[in-house]
């Protein structure tokens, strides 16, 4: 009986904590808000810079405004790849060839705000991940 009896305490203990998590103010949401804006803002600069590589050529120079980048088709196939991927992926194709750069990590501060400003310039775009 003491084993089912704190097996259940345990289980409602789970049950109950997630419902915390959901909690938050409008000004949680609006700090939030600010904070992604922040990051995009850095991402554009970094779109609209010759800093992501060697040759003093940016992202906007063949994507102006985020075009043609399409971030609500991913993960997608890509003939560059033969695989499906990531679009950090696609961005450090470009960073390496078209920009000759040094690829990014994943978790780098710098694609982080790369594919925030990517995301912000689709924003309200129906997500359609593999299309073409």
């Amino acid at each position: 009986m003491r084993i089912s009896m704190t097996a259940l305490a345990l289980g409602l203990g789970l049950v109950a904590a997630p419902a915390l998590a959901d909690e938050f103010k409008g000004t949680d949401v609006q700090r939030w808000q600010a904070e992604y804006e922040s990051v995009a803002k850095k991402g554009r600069e970094l779109w609209t810079s010759g800093a992501l590589g060697t040759n003093g050529v940016a992202c906007a120079q063949c994507h102006p405004n985020a075009a043609n980048t399409h971030p609500e088709t991913y993960p997608k196939f890509q003939k560059q790849f033969g695989k499906v991927t990531q679009l950090w992926e696609m961005v450090n194709w470009c960073i390496k060839n078209p920009l000759q750069g040094q690829a990014l990590a994943a978790d780098d501060p710098k694609m982080t705000a790369i594919l925030s400003y990517v995301a912000y310039e689709r924003r309200g775009v129906k997500l359609e991940p593999g299309k073409h």
